[in-house]
């Protein structure tokens, strides 16, 4: 499916994207990613880093068209409200507290605890009936504790199709699970990190609150471009069924048509043949 995208270079560069981390603290394994160094920091080639964000969301569009559960993941502390905006305005999910070991690979306890998050909050909202001052103090902090780290997945169902992951080195944990369930991962690579386990390796700055703003916007306006593309197509389908209907009742209609006039030609042949037989 074809994606049409504002990346470029210049908006990279003005996201403090190309700005990787020191030079003693690289990966080898992303070398091919990295354009120089300057004042002893590693910068990343941002031409790559255009060619491989565009893939990934060329991609996640067309996952996104065929409804497409994509799951977005960032802990980190400077910009956890980023990911949880980028995920609602695309109607998608988010883990931007902590990411609980077992998230993916422990699907059944998971859906337990959103049960309880469920429940406490029915609790709560019918006013805590039955119940005193310290159990409901009690149901509300659970429900904090709960919202925090499995608020963005309450409505998720089941297993993501694919993960986008702000730092692999931070999220080592979902990497692997997803690894281990063959869900597709999508990610921004910095320079002191391994690609491994990565099926997306979009080379950039993992750390600024600016560049991580930047990979969230593309990828919602991907997710909702797929999801566009996937009401349009469904709207023609259903255009096109209520033609081909359209187009059976009139045949229908034709041939009821023909039917009736041929039954009233045979019944005034009937009537001239017993007139003339009466005269």
């Amino acid at each position: 499916m074809s994606y049409k995208s504002n990346i470029s270079v210049k908006n990279l560069l003005e996201g403090g994207v190309h700005f990787g981390h020191k030079k003693n603290l690289w990966n080898p394994e992303m070398e091919k990613y990295i354009y120089g160094v300057k004042n002893n920091v590693h910068i990343i080639n941002l031409q790559q880093t255009a060619y491989q964000l565009y893939t990934a969301l060329e991609s996640i569009c067309t996952i996104a068209a065929n409804n497409g559960r994509i799951l977005f993941v960032n802990t980190k502390k400077q910009s956890p409200d980023v990911v949880k905006a980028a995920a609602e305005k695309c109607g998608q999910y988010y883990v931007n507290h902590r990411w609980l070991g077992g998230m993916l690979t422990n699907w059944s306890t998971v859906s337990s605890s959103i049960k309880t998050l469920k429940e406490c909050e029915e609790i709560l909202n019918s006013e805590g009936a039955n119940y005193t001052k310290k159990e409901l103090l009690m149901f509300a902090r659970k429900k904090e504790k709960l919202e925090k780290v499995i608020g963005g997945i309450r409505n998720l169902g089941n297993l993501p199709d694919i993960l986008f992951i702000i730092d692999v080195k931070t999220h080592a944990i979902a990497v692997q699970e997803a690894n281990k369930l063959n869900i597709p991962v999508f990610a921004i690579v910095d320079t002191n990190s391994s690609p491994k386990g990565v099926d997306f390796v979009i080379p950039g700055n993992d750390d600024s609150r600016k560049s991580i703003e930047l990979y969230c916007n593309f990828v919602a306006e991907a997710v909702l471009e797929g999801i566009r593309k996937n009401f349009d197509t469904e709207e023609v389908s259903l255009q096109k069924s209520k033609n081909q209907k359209q187009e059976s009742n009139n045949v229908e209609k034709s041939e009821k048509a023909q039917q009736d006039n041929t039954l009233s030609l045979h019944k005034e042949i009937d009537r001239k043949e017993n007139t003339k037989l009466g005269g």
